[in-house]
This record gives structure tokens, sequence and C-alpha cells, in this order.
């Protein structure tokens, strides 16, 4: 009789989950339409794939990509006798030894050493590159910074949203007092964006990494078009190592905090400081009493999920979003690191190195940027086997079918949006002065400009269109 109630409550167990899953599969059909691809959508994924393995293979300095189980996912691999060294602060545990990766939703899996045998297991970081694919190629039209005309054009953007990027916002009572959380953001809220997609040709992001120590790339970093540093970086007695032009700053919640430090960085009291969290009324006070004279504006940004927070990954995407071309300097990506360490201070605490490494040799298999190194030390260096941009064109319309990306499948540039409203005009003076390739974009996204909206269904983007 036992055995019967058990196998009568599993039934029930089993139906019932079986109703859940139903109804949950109805509800995700409701909201995303169902799409199909074509021979040539699933062609152009498996020539990704292909042109990306022996990308990864040709200039990973011995990492290897290999393919998963469907048209998405892929495995970069590290070689059998590597050995992590860095260690999660809070659990002592050695680095992840493999991570279950979607970029817009990443969760890393810890794992331990085998129990029996005390041994590591294969080094391996999967990704989905349908992901990665549809989520950077939006990235590279749209805006990063925060504007008074996108808080305006979300649907109660202003007691939904504003809020939350002013320090005390619960206090501000979810800017039902407009006015008061205006104020607040008045130093550093523009009223459209002050940069656009294609504005800049050839941009470097420059990390704190102490490798940069190990070449003198200053007089190649110099020659860009635009320099992008990170938090407290100084320039001065380290110019032969990581130059002397900054263009624009990324700055962390600390490093937000020390505005008044971090503008002594700047001699010529030019450089553009991007704040990547949470404004404070500390720097609110700091920006009217020194005064600060630099730009401050801050960041609005793809969301790319807890495994991916870091500053530098951050300031890749913002350099993307206005950019033919980005290289990168000053990161940990070279083999045989031993420590996380700085080219102008002592070792800290840093993010997970590995893991950084497989994902910017994934950035750069996908040609979204170059990496520069000492083992990759040369400037003429030519990354080989990078898929093609029609074959990235391609995986990008299949992609996001098979993610079910809000206007998945259209030619329109303005397929991603959720909302279109027009809104105030734009400077035309500063637009005209724009570059030949930022004046073709704006054309071709028929003037709109594009907002990444974090955590929507589907990831779509909230356009809005000029009155002029």
């Amino acid at each position: 009789m036992r055995v019967l109630r058990l196998g009568l409550l599993l039934a029930l167990a089993s139906g019932f989950a079986a109703i859940c899953i139903y109804i949950t599969g109805l509800s995700d059909l409701s909201v995303y339409p169902s799409y199909h691809l074509t021979d040539e959508e699933a062609q152009s994924l498996l020539s990704l794939h292909d042109s990306f393995q022996k990308c990864v293979s040709a200039n990973g300095l011995g990492l290897k990509a290999a393919s998963g189980n469907d048209y998405c996912q892929t495995t970069i691999s590290f070689p059998g006798d590597t050995i992590p060294k860095w260690r999660d602060p809070k659990t002592g545990e050695l680095e992840a030894l493999s991570f279950d990766f979607n970029l817009c939703e990443a969760v890393a899996t810890w794992e331990q050493r085998d129990p029996k045998t005390g041994e590591l297991e294969a080094l391996s970081f999967d990704f989905n590159l349908c992901e990665a694919v549809a989520t950077w190629e939006q990235v590279r039209n749209s805006t990063t910074i925060l504007t008074k005309e996108f808080i305006d054009s979300l649907p109660n953007g202003w007691e939904e949203y504003a809020w939350r990027r002013i320090n005390k916002g619960i206090q501000l009572n979810r800017c039902e007092n407009r006015t008061l959380c205006m104020e607040k953001l008045s130093l550093v809220l523009p009223e459209t964006p002050p940069y656009f997609p294609r504005q800049y040709g050839r941009c470097a992001v420059i990390g704190n990494s102490g490798d940069l120590l190990k070449t003198k790339f200053g007089k190649e970093i110099d020659g860009y078009d635009a320099v992008l540093r990170e938090n407290g970086a100084p320039t001065q007695n380290y110019t032969e190592y990581v130059g002397r032009k900054s263009t624009f700053r990324l700055l962390n919640r600390g490093s937000a905090k020390a505005l008044d430090k971090v503008v002594e960085l700047d001699e010529q009291r030019k450089e553009v400081l991007i704040v990547k969290t949470t404004i404070h009324d500390i720097m609110n006070k700091m920006i009217k009493e020194l005064p600060i004279k630099n730009p401050v504006y801050l960041m609005l940004g793809a969301s790319f999920g807890s495994a991916a927070k870091g500053t530098g990954l951050k300031a890749l995407e913002f350099a993307l979003s206005m950019c033919d071309s980005v290289d990168m300097y000053g990161f940990t990506v070279d083999p045989g690191y031993k420590e996380w360490t700085r080219y102008f201070s002592e070792s800290r605490q840093g993010h997970t190195p590995l893991h950084g490494r497989a994902y910017y040799q994934m950035m750069e298999c996908l040609g979204l940027i170059k990496i520069h190194s000492p083992m990759r030390a040369d400037p003429n260096r030519a990354v080989k086997w990078v898929p093609s941009p029609h074959i990235i064109r391609a995986a990008r319309i299949a992609s996001e079918k098979l993610l079910r990306r809000v206007g998945a499948g259209s030619e329109d540039p303005l397929h991603s949006c959720s909302i279109t409203k027009k809104q105030v005009k734009r400077n035309l003076d500063a637009v005209s002065k724009l570059r030949k390739a930022a004046l073709d974009h704006i054309r071709y996204v028929k003037r709109a400009t594009m907002y990444p909206l974090e955590h929507s269904l589907g990831h779509g983007l909230l356009c809005t269109v000029p009155t002029d």
C-alpha cells in the first residue's frame, strides 16, 4: 500500500510538473513569436563556428574552441597543464574550472577538486555565440550615455528607473518628487547623447595590468583617435609604457567618490569622465565646489549578467558603441600569469583572469577587438580566421531568430526597437561635424538614437527619432 501511495504521489508530482512546463511554454510563446531558420541562416551559424574555432586555435596562445550540442554553444578550453591561481575572496576556492556562460544571463559554476584524486578537471568555458553576436552587434549601434531623453521616453521612467541611478534613491520615494530627482541628476544628465556610433575611427582601451611594464606601447597608444582609461590609472612617470593621451576615463563607484583626485591625473583637464555606477551626493558636491571642468556622464550599458561586470568589459562596451575598431592593452590575457598585478601600485585582488582571458579571446575572434600584450606585441599582427562581416551579419540575424529577440529577422535597422518616440531636437551643428562613417550610420538608422533596454523581454531597444 505504501508503495502504491508513493507511486501515486510521484505520478501527481510528474503531472503537475508537466502542466507547469506546458503553461510556461505557452507563456513564453505568447511573448515571443516562433522563428524558423532557413538553410542559409543555419549555414551561417555553422560557418561562424568553423571560423571561430580556427581563429581561437590560430590566435589564442594555446586555447582551443569546440562546438557544443546546438547552433549556439561553444567551449573554449585551456591546455591540460594550466593551473588556476586566483582564489575566490569569499570562499577561498580556486578559480572556476567550468562555466555555463550566457552573455546576457551569465551564471558561473564553481567546481572543486576531485574528492578522490585531488586533481583539477579540464579547464573549459562554455559560451553562447548566438547571445554574443546578437548582443554585441546591438551595442555597436547604441548609445552608452544616460540622457534625459532616455528617461523621459521610458514608460514611468522617472518613477521606475531614474531613482535607481541616484544615491539614497529609496529615500527619494521612487522619484515621485521629479524636481528633486532631476536636480540630483542635472550635473551629469545631458538632454541628448553627446557621442554617436562611429564617431571615432581607431580607439584603444587601456587596462591596468602589470603586464604593461613588460612592453613599451606608449607611442603606439598615443596614435589612436581616442584612448579610454580606467579609474585612477596614471600616465605620468609611465608614458613610455601606457602613453600620455587620454580621451575618456571610466570610473567605478570608488573612483567616483574620489573624483577630485581623478581629475588631477588629467594634465589638460579635458578628459571625459564616465561613471559606471550610482551617482553620489559627494560627487555632485565636488563638481560644484572645486569646480570640476571635465565633462561627467553616467554610463548606460547593456546587461551582460553577473559574471561580466568588470570595468574592463564595460570600457570595451563603451568604446565599441562609438568606434570603428577597438584595440585592447593592459589586460592579463597571456598564459602563465602568476598574480593579478597593476602597473602603478601593489597587487590587488582582481576578477577571474582565466575567465577574462577566454572571454576577451572570444571577442577578438568575433572581430570586436584586437588584443595587444607582451606575447602579442607586434602592432602589425593580423588576427587570423576572423569571421567575415557577411558571416557575422547573417549569423546575427539567425541568432536573433533562435533567441526570439524583438523584431528578429527584419532588415529594418530599427527592427529591435520596442518603443519609438519623437523627442527633442538634436544639436544639428554637432552632428554636421561628425566624420563620414558616423553620418552614414545616422542615415542608416533613420536618424534614430538607440538605447539598450536592460532586462527587457527579448532584449529590445528604446529608439527615439528627432522632431526636426
